[in-house]
């Protein structure tokens, strides 16, 4: 019954939002986010220990409190944007869009080189897939697959109407082996691959530090990277006011010492340490309302464990280094 209704629930949505006029639909989304906030419910007691992370521990209680309660209204303005998106004129999309470095991200893909977009699940990313592609850049994602399997289509429907490659995300890191070869295939024609990259799904993930604390992080997007000769490219998202912002932050380089999976793990802690950056500057917009720091595990993930890496599929590996990647359209 939960999966049906889930279902029901984002179809009316879809429909609903679009027609309903936006000052209205806003604020019915942010009253959903408060009665969220108010009953504890959808993940709001694990944001709030996310945020104590990011906050510190001199946060008061009330503090925090005001904090997670900004960052239910951020992440339900995220559903209603996502609903609203294809109602949205071009216009409005580049007209509400402020974004810096973008046009080094644009330079290596007309150079002929690949990118690996690597965001953190902040602010609007289905909004910056619809702007990039609105800017004639075509893109390649995953997406991890949602019960009932009709939701997940929709999910799959929406974002390729909008321009985007889905691929079906598993428990192989990136995806299945056929969604990262894809994936890879895709970097070498010197194309754009974007994924979310700090919070790991498959258990396997790399450990590092975040916040002062442990937290495992998939390595697909480093591996990608250091595999194909792609560019490994931070993207951060927020809101101020009206408008949606992204910065592309600079391309972490792959390190020139080290064995395959000690670059991979290196390259993915250089990854966190953007993303801390970038959550501390705007804690607000950080929808992670699931586990992402190792404590929060509990037994499973402590102990010997250790540092592990992602097994990549073999369909991942490159052309030996230094050998340019195709560009085919």
């Amino acid at each position: 019954m939960g999966e049906r209704s889930s279902a029901v629930l984002y179809s009316v949505g879809w429909r609903l939002v679009r027609v309903v006029p936006e000052r209205i639909g806003r604020r019915v989304f942010e009253r959903i986010a408060d009665r969220a906030w108010r009953t504890r419910r959808g993940g709001v007691t694990q944001l709030e220990a996310n945020l104590r992370r990011v906050v510190g521990p001199h946060a008061t209680p009330a503090q925090l409190r005001a904090l997670s309660r900004a960052g239910m209204r951020s992440y339900l303005r995220y559903f209603y944007e996502m609903f609203r998106l294809p109602a949205m004129s071009g216009g409005v999309i580049n007209g509400r869009t402020r974004c810096t470095g973008i046009d080094v991200l644009e330079g290596h893909l007309r150079a002929g080189r690949g990118v690996v977009a690597a965001l953190p699940h902040m602010g609007n990313w289905d909004h910056a897939g619809a702007w990039i592609t609105l800017r004639g850049t075509p893109l390649t994602t995953v997406a991890e697959r949602l019960r009932p399997e009709r939701l997940f289509e929709r999910f799959l429907a929406f974002r390729e109407g909008l321009g985007m490659e889905v691929l079906p995300l598993t428990d192989g890191g990136s995806g299945s082996a056929g969604s990262a070869g894809r994936l890879a295939r895709r970097l070498r024609e010197g194309r754009l691959v974007c994924l979310l990259a700090d919070r790991d799904l498959t258990a396997s993930g790399i450990e590092v530090d975040f916040f002062g604390e442990r937290a495992r992080m998939p390595a697909g997007p480093a591996a990608l990277a250091e595999r194909t000769g792609a560019a490994l490219m931070p993207v951060s998202l927020w809101y101020e006011g009206a408008h949606w912002c992204i910065r592309v932050h600079d391309e972490i380089p792959v390190p020139e010492k080290g064995d395959r999976a000690s670059r991979t793990r290196a390259m993915t802690q250089e990854l966190a340490r953007v993303f801390e950056g970038a959550i501390a500057e705007h804690p607000e917009d950080w929808h992670m309302l699931q586990r992402v720091f190792t404590a929060d595990f509990g037994s499973r993930f402590n102990g010997s464990r250790g540092v592990t890496a992602n097994r990549v599929p073999a369909a991942v590996a490159a052309p030996p280094r230094g050998q340019a990647p195709s560009r085919k359209r």
